[in-house]
């Protein structure tokens, strides 16, 4: 779990995190330099638990995305799974059970888990559901969209392991659980999203990453796509996972290269490039999108 001035929530999802069905786990939270309550919460929160369950340390300071991936740099794996969670969700009681009964049942051991969420308000009232995937998530999906939140995130031993050994070879990227998507997928394993929600996700005015629903979020994702946030994402993705290249496929691989030389070539050379990549989105909306930002000459 990464921290940063969360105390009006942290309590409540602490709390979820305690009312696990599945009993044996253990917390590592990093903190960003909090200046409010967070520490004190996490300490009360350390003081009721089995010595040695619930760790904190010293955040990097640099944003959310490095916090998880200082984490996964401390995160002492054994044969452990691993789940990623936000400081102001709360977890149904089973999320954690119902993770590793879905992965334990697939026949692959490199694998990551999410789950549909219910979007909720601050007072974590129901507001909806969030997006139930069209196609198969694999590499060719995550190289163009992020369809695994991490804050429902659960993860294999093996994939987990491969995001600990890939992080330290990669620069910057966008967001950590996309990288996480991709490098998962990309090695060829299997990423699951399930059809049932399993977390809270509450949206209020301090979300690092909010839900984009209704028009005033849709109108706010087209001025910074076609300000070229989309692409300058894309580029770093590329390089991240250039840099894990020898984690890849060579299927994969291929795949990448292709989809790396289209994004600096004139625009007809970079259609057919990004369709010979096989890249595909899950709705016929972000495809319209996407394919408008090629046309636009921003992405």
């Amino acid at each position: 779990m990464a921290t940063h001035n969360g105390e009006r929530f942290l309590v409540d999802q602490l709390a979820s995190i305690a009312r696990q069905s599945h009993r044996d786990w253990r917390l590592l939270i990093s903190d960003d330099s909090s200046t409010d309550r967070s520490r004190q919460i996490i300490g009360d929160f350390i003081r009721t638990r089995p010595e040695g369950q619930v760790t904190l340390v010293e955040g990097p300071g640099r944003g959310a995305t490095e916090n998880f991936r200082s984490l996964l740099r401390q995160a002492d794996l054994g044969c452990s799974y691993l789940a990623f969670s936000d400081q102001d969700d709360v977890w149904e009681q089973d999320h954690l059970s119902r993770a590793l009964e879905i992965l334990s049942r697939l026949s692959v051991s490199l694998a990551v888990y999410g789950c549909r969420m219910q979007i909720c308000d601050e007072n974590l009232k129901p507001i909806g559901l969030s997006e139930q995937p069209a196609a198969p998530l694999a590499f060719r999906n995550a190289l163009v969209q992020n369809m695994l939140s991490g804050n429902t995130m659960v993860m294999t031993s093996a994939a987990a392991h491969l995001l600990q050994k890939a992080e330290c070879q990669v620069g910057p990227v966008p967001v950590h659980d996309w990288w996480a998507y991709q490098m998962i997928t990309g090695a060829g394993g299997a990423a699951i999203l399930d059809a049932a929600p399993g977390v809270l996700y509450r949206q209020h005015d301090s979300n690092v990453i909010g839900l984009d629903r209704g028009l005033r979020a849709l109108s706010a994702r087209i001025r910074e796509h076609l300000g070229g946030r989309y692409k300058s994402w894309a580029w770093q993705n590329s390089a991240a996972l250039r840099a894990g290249a020898a984690f890849l496929t060579p299927e994969n691989r291929r795949c990448l290269d292709a989809f790396t030389r289209a994004l600096s070539a004139p625009l007809p050379q970079k259609i057919a490039g990004l369709r010979r990549s096989g890249i595909y989105h899950q709705g016929r909306r972000d495809r319209l999108a996407f394919w408008m930002l090629v046309a636009l000459g921003r992405f």
